[in-house]
């Protein structure tokens, strides 16, 4: 895992020693993605160059080295990722008759697009990567990013200068890029607390989409094409669903398993994990180390269950319950890590996870994308009562759902003490909240949109901006899976694999996700429904896998998802720093966001009347980001 950057100013014949210097300035800015090794490479004549950011993982050696020329001279590479085939590509190579230096996955990638080509290169990988190619003689630069979008790529044009690279803030180390902010980009962050790929904070950057491959010539004209598309994969018959998911996420695990330096995982007290973790134990001689992150607020907290877990499949496991100060001290290095807006408030158990992992080992397995895959999202369980509910008059639902909304979130707690204990929740009240908002959609698509949107009316937090929705369609395949393909387009990459990348590299550490195996996608997006939900669980498959290892009673109980108490801690220690950054002088001085809508959200939340967590979460993510920012 590493970092990348670089620029192809399409003037031509610049001045070797200051790109040199520029390069130097935007791959430093980076540094914490591979602080092993740096290297630099430019071609003045044409105007480009490459910089690289190394962290070893897989042959620790010299001939690894970034970036890449290959033995023909031909073609050059500079890569971010992690193949996890290295040895069945490099055979095809070597029988090819090609000749080989070293054992990286870099080379390897290198030689095939030169051999093969990109686009038949990237077919052949399995794992994570994000790459720019530059050849020589066509004078064409390819920029690549992995199928899941489990690495990330932007890219953008200005001054006659094309940018590229792991991260936006590397691009503002070039004296050419005067990025200005989106406003309808901010819109869609305040709807979603990040920003959909391919929109940026900039106007002029994007997010190369998962899947994608961008090939430029010198006249600054481009093309894309797609190598893999989910949205065509069909549902077919499959005789042992059990049988094979085992045997596909046991290799995905095998493979990933692979490292030259130490190597552990994250274990929550939820089902993905365990499995991920399961299957490492069982291919292991000695005790895989696990880690797990929770709070002191008993609502939150998963910890015990995380530790029940490792304690039986004999792992050896570290557990830190954080404190708010220790939460509280990540929140100034958050605009760091995420360049633009991030509001995901699981992005702090997220850093701290990772860097009590990295105090252990380099390389670490998450359990992300089981999800996704396998419909464990409530918003899936809720979408199959939506085809009951939606049968009442709209007018009769959005009237309950009033009526809910008028009781606050802790009132609805205190109730629910009075339900049989089978139906209690943690949370209740909040979750009883977003369920009777859910419940007031029209239609399927409006379900959908309600069920990931933070600040549903996201133009009422801005003074300008319009949203640029995606268009949705729930009718061709059902809408489980048209909501399950969405996630795995959308909130996938541009949330949970941003968190993840973001908080192992920044204290560089490797993140890697088995069930994002393309082998492992495509099985899961063509099992039938009833193999993902059964006497009204969701995972169903999963969980038949994981009782091969860990006892049903051990596996049993609801993920809470990375619950951060957010909505205590604003009320509480947060409280001041909150009312800073909240203020009309605050929030005014930009001259961006409605003072009066976000200062009635929060005198609702301090007066228990409501939970704006997440709406607040995003104000104060964006005010932190643009306060620290010097470039908007």
């Amino acid at each position: 895992m590493c970092g990348l950057t670089g620029f192809w100013n399409f003037k031509g014949d610049v001045s070797r020693e200051g790109s040199l210097e520029i390069l130097g300035l935007m791959s430093k800015s980076i540094e914490h993605r591979g602080p092993d090794s740096n290297g630099c490479w430019m071609d003045e004549a044409v105007g480009i160059g490459f910089a690289h950011q190394r962290l070893a993982i897989v042959d620790l050696t010299a001939t690894g080295h970034q970036p890449m020329v290959s033995r023909s001279g031909k073609s050059i590479l500079v890569y971010n990722g992690e193949v996890f085939n290295t040895d069945d590509v490099r055979d095809e190579l070597v029988a090819a008759g090609m000749s080989l230096k070293g054992q990286s996955d870099t080379e390897v990638i290198l030689e095939g697009c030169e051999l093969w080509g990109v686009e038949a290169t990237c077919r052949k990988l399995i794992g994570m990567f994000a790459f720019a190619y530059w050849d020589r003689a066509l004078r064409e630069l390819t920029l690549v990013r992995d199928r899941l979008g489990i690495k990330p790529l932007y890219w953008g044009i200005q001054n006659d200068v094309l940018f590229f690279g792991s991260q936006l803030k590397s691009f503002l180390k070039h004296p050419a890029c005067k990025p200005e902010m989106d406003q309808d980009a901010l819109v869609s962050y305040f709807r979603y607390n990040y920003i959909p790929a391919p929109q940026t904070i900039y106007r002029q950057f994007h997010k190369l989409e998962p899947g994608h491959i961008l090939k430029f010539s010198q006249k600054q004209d481009f093309q894309e094409t797609v190598f893999w598309d989910l949205m065509h994969l069909e549902e077919r018959k499959i005789a042992d669903p059990l049988g094979e998911l085992e045997f596909l996420l046991k290799d995905a695990v095998k493979r990933r398993m692979i490292a030259d330096v130490p190597l552990g995982a994250f274990l929550s007290g939820g089902i993905d994990s365990a499995t991920i973790v399961a299957l490492m134990q069982s291919q292991s001689s000695r005790p895989i180390k696990t880690f797990s992150i929770g709070f002191h607020e008993e609502a939150y907290d998963e910890t015990s269950q995380a530790e029940s877990i490792a304690q039986h499949l004999k792992t050896e496991h570290t557990t830190w319950r954080i404190s708010e100060q220790e939460a509280r001290d990540v929140i100034p290095l958050l605009p760091s890590f995420y360049d633009e807006p991030f509001a995901d408030v699981s992005q702090i158990p997220m850093y701290l996870v990772s860097k009590l992992a990295k105090s252990q080992v380099t390389v670490a397995l998450s359990g992300d994308g089981g999800d996704e895959l396998f419909g464990g999202y409530n918003r899936y369980r809720a979408a199959r009562s939506w085809t009951q509910v939606k049968k009442i008059p709209l007018s009769v639902r959005r009237l309950g759902a009033g009526c809910i909304q008028n009781l606050s979130p802790d009132f609805l707690d205190k109730v629910s003490m009075l339900l049989p204990k089978k139906y209690r929740e943690k949370r209740f009240g909040e979750k009883l909240h977003r369920l009777s908002n859910w419940f007031s959609a029209k239609d399927e698509s409006d379900f959908y949109l309600r069920t990931i949107s933070q600040w549903f009316d996201p133009e009422q937090a801005m003074l300008h901006g319009r949203e640029k929705r995606r268009e949705l369609n729930f009718q061709k395949s059902g809408s489980i899976k048209s909501m399950q393909q969405v996630d795995l387009l959308s909130y996938l990459p541009d949330d949970i694999l941003v968190k993840l990348d973001r908080a192992t590299m920044a204290v560089a550490l490797e993140g890697r996700v088995p069930f994002l195996d393309h082998r492992v996608v495509e099985f899961a997006m063509s099992l039938p429904e009833s193999c993902k939900f059964q006497k009204g669980k969701t995972k169903w498959l999963l969980r038949e896998l994981l009782k091969k290892h860990v006892p049903e009673h051990l596996n049993t109980q609801e993920k809470l998802g990375f619950g951060v108490p957010i909505d205590v801690w604003l009320r509480g220690s947060l409280k001041e720093w909150a009312e800073e950054l909240l203020s009309e002088r605050s929030i005014k001085k930009k001259g961006l966001l409605d003072a009066q809508a976000i200062q009635k959200l929060w005198q609702k939340h301090l007066s228990r009347e409501a939970n704006f967590q997440h709406e607040l979460w995003g104000v104060l993510m964006f005010q932190n980001w643009i306060s620290e920012s010097r470039n908007v």
